[in-house]
């Protein structure tokens, strides 16, 4: 090399060497402080060449290359640089206190799908918007950037599907600003995907006569008529204990859920806790029909987790729903899992001939019904765990009667006792 002549990037400044590049739009010089030298020249040449590809493949960290650059403050960099893959770790460990065993699973399985969409080793500060808007693209539709080493999946995901994992993925990101890895969250300003709502699909009355018919087993029969005429999730059923139950008095107490996790914790939400079903003459029908084949179980002592971190109690349970009365390979458990009783619903839809349906709509089912027939929401949003009648409002509104002759009549019936009686009054026009 001449001595008059300088590598692309590489400057005497004062008789030592500097290299200048481009980093987030801006053009910055970092001064090596080694004598301007033939040999130095190139080997600065060679390391203005390895950042700039650093920078380029979103691999450069600032503050390990030049830890004691004047440019880290104006550009927020600190020596707290992380990977993508290092800060999700680090989020999802801290979260496990917060949440249940069951989200932690859904929240790992999301950042296991989100993390090769921003490339190994990736630094968290050099995520851009686009790089976010290219990721969700990717999620709909099914294309995968060059970057990432997979075959592209045959079709997208749902808009619903690629919501939860933007929001989940953007909580990570709002943890490194709030914890000072990065200055701003790439996921800001990025508005949800508009997704329709889907109406509620219940069976019609003849479509559930025709179901429970083509159900196998009686206790199939009484599971899936018990959760229409309650409304009970299905892992609250799962987890239903005789020991909950007064047929007396004609109520449920919800006391826990089974989850996927194959782990009982307590129900869903605080307003599902402890809440009292009362029970409708068909309810406790059903129930008293299956106390003939599982009231005299044997009853198990369940280790239920609480929402404190750490903490469990003990439950005493004989369970309602008993799988080993129809297991035929002796492998089954003390009580049904989710997806093994779902499965039991999408066979007798398929056996009864109706449209199928997800196994969730016997929820849909139980509030349909009841707002037809003219029950209060908030009764029916007690019944189902929800904190209030807002919900219901928004779900199932289209299924409160609106006739104003049914809603007089319906009034007439309950408050005619309690009317004065007037005197009679010859009518003259």
């Amino acid at each position: 090399m001449d001595k008059n002549t300088y590598p692309t990037g590489v400057e005497n400044h004062g008789g030592t060497l500097r290299i200048w590049f481009t980093y987030k739009g801006k053009r910055v010089r970092e001064n090596l402080g080694v004598p301007d030298t033939v040999k130095n020249r190139k080997i600065a040449g060679e390391l203005r060449t390895s950042v700039c590809f650093a920078i380029k493949t979103g691999n450069f960290d600032y503050a390990e290359q030049f830890p004691e650059s004047s440019n880290l403050n104006s550009f927020g960099v600190v020596e707290k640089e992380i990977t993508v893959a290092d800060l999700a770790k680090k989020w999802l460990s801290l979260k496990a206190m917060d949440i249940a065993n069951s989200t932690y699973d859904r929240y790992g399985s999301v950042l296991r799908n989100m993390l090769p969409r921003f490339g190994d080793g990736r630094l968290a500060s050099t995520v851009t918007k686009e790089d976010v808007l290219f990721i969700r693209k990717e999620l709909l539709t099914g294309f995968h950037l060059p970057s990432v080493k997979q075959k592209p999946i045959a079709k997208g995901r749902r808009v619903a599907t690629v919501n939860y994992y933007m929001l989940i993925t953007s909580a990570v990101f709002k943890f490194a600003v709030e914890n000072g890895y990065i200055q701003q969250n790439p996921f800001s300003g990025i508005p949800l995907l508009k997704k329709s709502r889907q109406p509620p699909d219940p069976l019609t009355k003849d479509e559930f006569v025709r179901m429970i018919g083509a159900c196998h087993h009686q206790q199939t029969k009484n599971f899936w008529a018990l959760a229409v005429y309650t409304g009970m999730r299905h892992g609250e059923l799962c987890a239903l204990s005789w020991e909950d139950i007064d047929l007396k008095k004609g109520t449920i107490m919800v006391r826990r859920n089974y989850t996927k996790m194959k782990e009982f914790t307590l129900p869903k939400t605080l307003a599902s806790t402890d809440r009292v079903i009362h029970l409708i003459q068909p309810a406790i029908d059903v129930l008293k029909n299956q106390a003939e084949l599982t009231r005299l179980g044997k009853q198990h002592r369940i280790e239920v987790i609480t929402r404190e971190y750490g903490l469990s109690t003990i439950h005493p349970c004989t369970f309602v729903f008993n799988p080993k009365l129809t297991d035929r390979t002796h492998q089954a458990g003390d009580c049904f899992s989710v997806n093994s009783i779902n499965n039991t619903w999408d066979a007798a839809i398929k056996r009864a001939g109706i449209r199928h349906r997800k196994a969730y709509q016997s929820r849909h089912t139980y509030a349909c019904w009841s707002l037809s027939a003219g029950a209060n929401p908030s009764f029916i949003a007690s019944q189902m765990g929800h904190t209030d009648a807002k919900m219901v409002f928004q779900v199932y509104g289209a299924w409160m009667p609106d006739d104003n002759a049914v809603q007089v009549e319906m009034l007439n019936r309950h408050l005619s006792d309690y009317a004065p009686s007037m005197p009679q009054r010859a009518f003259t026009a």
